[in-house]
């Protein structure tokens, strides 16, 4: 039976805001592929009511369920992750799907949440010392985080990996560290920059150069950055209406349904629509930011706060990438990107967030 004070504080705001997104995003997948791949749109709607029932399960339960599940679920993803190399499905030079006969399914999206579980898990139950982390404390925590980054990376899925990066410094950082071993992480980090960019993959390497001068090559590498930015000017104040754009109609802009959906969305509705879209989202993470604040436990704290720095990170990079601020790493928008795998995450950390606001008043 489910507790009326549960009713009583259900986060009815968070859920319109996502509801909204999720609106705005479904019918910009129509817009960008109705003409041309009738199937797509389609195929996120089912993926939209799958996502909207895990989110109403990851409401109901109780969240600190998840603490005794912690070590099942970062297992169970890695188990995930590595059957990708051995039945996995590729695309584009790309090792990432599970073929599942109806859908296809990329566990590297579930893994940023298995991430976030169980370092919640990990510093909830630890006593952080006062000076804040040493190298010490971060070999556990680090070695939590490496085993999923490399096989993602080994996909090759950069703008994932990147992702599960920058979650596990978001919480290092609120967790605190000390001032030296964090200069230290980043001298040594540096240090090893050129080994990393030789690890690189071609077009990987392309993408990074392209972000430093894209005009320089304006027919390849810096094609997606240059006709995002036209997409996106060309939408002026207002915008040019529903369905009215014609940089993705056109095929002027690649990808204009996944990675580039924001570009072709500014199109469309000009710069106050966008302006609209990028309040809801600041509105979402404040949202969650203040569930971590408010959590009733350090488990909760956690939680709430790593899903909150995924869905930042994912909006941060993504409006950066298609605006030029930043290199073109394959990072979609929350929401409103085509994909199934990733909207059913984005649904189930917002099922989080709301959980935890809810149980924060019940003992």
């Amino acid at each position: 039976m489910i507790d009326r004070r549960l009713i009583a504080h259900f986060d009815w705001v968070t859920l319109l805001i996502t509801v909204s997104l999720v609106t705005v995003g479904l019918a910009s997948i129509y817009s960008a592929t109705h003409t041309k791949w009738p199937s797509f749109y389609q195929k996120e709607f089912y993926w939209l009511v799958i996502g909207a029932g895990f989110m109403f399960a990851a409401i109901i339960f109780n969240y600190t369920l998840l603490d005794r599940l912690a070590y099942l679920v970062y297992g169970s993803s890695i188990l995930l992750l590595l059957s990708v190399f051995f039945v996995g499905s590729s695309m584009g030079g790309a090792k990432r799907w599970l073929d599942l006969g109806l859908f296809s399914l990329q566990p590297s999206e579930l893994s940023k949440l298995a991430l976030i579980i169980m370092l919640a898990k990990y510093f909830s139950a630890k006593n952080v010392p006062q000076k804040g982390l040493g190298l010490r404390q971060l070999l556990i925590p680090g070695a939590i985080l490496m085993v999923p980054f490399l096989l993602i990376a080994k996909q090759p899925d950069l703008g994932t990996a990147i992702i599960l990066w920058m979650i596990f410094w978001s919480v290092i950082l609120v967790v605190g560290i000390r001032a030296r071993t964090f200069a230290g992480i980043i001298l040594s980090l540096g240090a090893m920059m050129p080994f990393a960019w030789k690890a690189l993959k071609g077009y990987q390497k392309v993408r990074l150069m392209s972000f430093i001068n894209p005009a320089s090559d304006p027919r390849g590498s810096g094609y997606h950055v240059m006709q995002s930015k036209i997409a996106i000017g060309s939408g002026g104040l207002t915008g040019k209406g529903f369905d009215g754009g014609t940089q993705g109609k056109l095929m002027f802009l690649p990808e204009h349904h996944t990675d580039f959906i924001f570009a072709m969305f500014a199109e469309e509705w000009g710069l106050l629509g966008s302006l609209l879209v990028v309040t809801l989202f600041l509105v979402l993470v404040v949202r969650g930011l203040d569930a971590a604040d408010n959590s009733k436990d350090r488990f909760g704290f956690f939680l709430a706060f790593g899903v909150s720095a995924m869905l930042f990170w994912h909006i941060i990079i993504n409006l950066g990438m298609v605006s030029g601020l930043m290199p073109v790493v394959g990072v979609p928008l929350p929401f409103m990107s085509y994909g199934g795998s990733f909207l059913v995450t984005c649904m189930i950390a917002v099922g989080i967030i709301i959980n935890i606001r809810m149980r924060r008043f019940i003992f």
